[in-house]
């Protein structure tokens, strides 16, 4: 959440109050930022187009997989202009480039020492059969790290001791059942590579020579999350799989590409057998991409700088 710090402090300083909807009269409110599309059903957004507000924007972070309305373009009649991760949607005029964004620290100390085992996954247990969806290729690495070098991997996040429920049956939104902790308890999938969630994905990675980092989703070109600055920042190589043109956007030298590899096997292979030379190679690229001008796109300073030129005038 620091972006959003950052620009609340960066607005206070020009002489404009920040604050989040609910905490004062709607109607005071001269400028509104949605983040991702609220749908009509939204009690404020209901309200503010009943109130004829024409100084409303949307910062689009979720994909189509998880929001399918974001990149709808009847929904964007609403809003004056629209901040985004895709790249083909960018006309600098209503629709902006906008990252995930991050807080740069002043000096990234990769230890190696630290490093105590091969690889490590970090994701929350979720579900979904839209088009481009990642899920099952997350669990496809998972079983097979287990089945195949059990010792070499871990598994962290949220809802991998649970069963999620998903979809509807005879009608029903079975997805309520996943209220009933002992009933997800009950029917929880056994991962023996799980080992709970994390306090801080920065202090776990950084145990870690490795992290398979995918996307919730793939062919969304302009798409990449937190999840592979969150390896960098730590010192921990991503195994990438998601936006096929990232390389437009972060150096190939940083991350190793799935899509190079046939099989697990042949990837396994490869991380575990990669050279100390080789690997303090992708650790000095990350470390220059970094504290290079390449990287302020997916910086705070740069959500904030563009927030702030495009809505206060």
């Amino acid at each position: 959440m620091y972006p959003f710090f950052y620009l609340a402090q960066k607005l206070e300083k020009l002489g404009h109050r920040a604050a989040t909807i609910d905490t004062d009269d709607i109607k005071k409110f001269d400028a509104v930022i949605f983040l991702d599309f609220p749908t009509l059903k939204n009690t404020y957004f209901k309200r503010l187009i009943k109130l004829g507000l024409n100084n409303m924007y949307l910062v689009i972070l979720e994909s189509p997989l998880i929001k399918p309305d974001n990149l709808n373009h009847k929904n964007h009649k609403y809003f004056k202009k629209i901040f985004t991760w895709s790249d083909g949607m960018v006309d600098n005029k209503k629709y902006f480039k906008l990252n995930y964004s991050h807080r740069i620290p002043e000096k990234l100390d990769f230890d190696t020492s630290k490093k105590e085992k091969l690889c490590a996954m970090i994701a929350g247990n979720k579900l979904d059969h839209g088009p481009g969806e990642l899920y099952s290729e997350r669990i496809k690495a998972i079983r097979w790290f287990e089945k195949n070098h059990r010792e070499d991997f871990d598994l962290f996040g949220k809802g991998w001791d649970r069963y999620n429920f998903q979809g509807k049956f005879l009608g029903i939104n079975i997805a309520r059942l996943n209220r009933l902790t002992f009933l997800t308890k009950l029917l929880a999938p056994n991962y023996p590579s799980y080992r709970g969630k994390v306090k801080s994905k920065n202090e776990t990675y950084k145990k870690y020579k490795f992290s398979i980092c995918y996307e919730n989703a793939e062919g969304y070109p302009g798409y990449i999350t937190e999840k592979i600055i969150d390896c960098f920042l730590a010192g921990c190589v991503p195994v990438y799989l998601g936006d096929a043109d990232i390389k437009a956007h972060i150096p190939e030298n940083t991350f190793v590409d799935k899509r190079k590899f046939s099989s697990y096997e042949y990837l396994y292979n490869y991380l575990k057998n990669m050279s100390d030379k080789e690997y303090s190679g992708y650790l000095e690229a990350i470390k220059s991409f970094v504290g290079s001008g390449e990287f302020y796109p997916f910086s705070a300073e740069y959500f904030a700088e563009t927030i702030i030129r495009e809505v206060v005038k």
